[in-house]
């Protein structure tokens, strides 16, 4: 029992190493034009189903969402080094979530979501681990894939 508790707050103070953040917006961007897609092609479902991917996105297999597959970058728990699950997903991306949404009320809105996106970003160019607001409370940090074989 002692045993547990100490692996696991070893676990909670590992370091890994920071994903490269150009990796990490371009990721995010292909996911943005996946919503705004939606979003133009069925307006009223659009909006809903882009407003789902984003808050699910990083629970597919594996951590990754589509713009993650594609750059080669994974989404991991940071107190198991597990995948992300759809749980992790959610939490970690309830920010980005409150910009969708708040970018759908014209001028304060826009405002509000850039600002809530210039905060995330921020944070992920200042964190010593690349983690934002919702990596924090999700417990998740996103590695490149490449890295992953090394921590193994």
């Amino acid at each position: 029992m002692a045993g547990e508790a100490l692996t696991s707050k070893l676990l909670d103070r590992t370091v890994y190493p920071k994903a490269h953040v150009l990796n990490r917006f371009i990721a995010k961007l292909i996911d943005l034009f996946i919503v705004v897609a939606a979003g133009e092609i069925a307006p009223p479902v659009g909006f809903v189903s882009g407003l789902v991917y984003i808050l699910i996105a990083d629970g597919f297999a594996g951590g990754k969402s589509i713009g993650k597959r594609l750059v080669g970058l994974q989404t991991m728990r940071v107190d198991s080094r597990d995948a992300a699950g759809f749980r992790e997903s959610i939490i970690r991306n309830l920010p980005l979530g409150c910009a969708q949404i708040a970018f759908a009320i014209p001028w304060i809105g826009w405002l509000v979501s850039i600002a809530i996106l210039a905060f995330e970003g921020l944070l992920i160019i200042g964190n010593e681990q690349g983690r934002r607001l919702g990596d924090e409370v999700a417990r998740t940090h996103v590695l490149d894939a490449g890295q992953l074989a090394v921590l193994d």
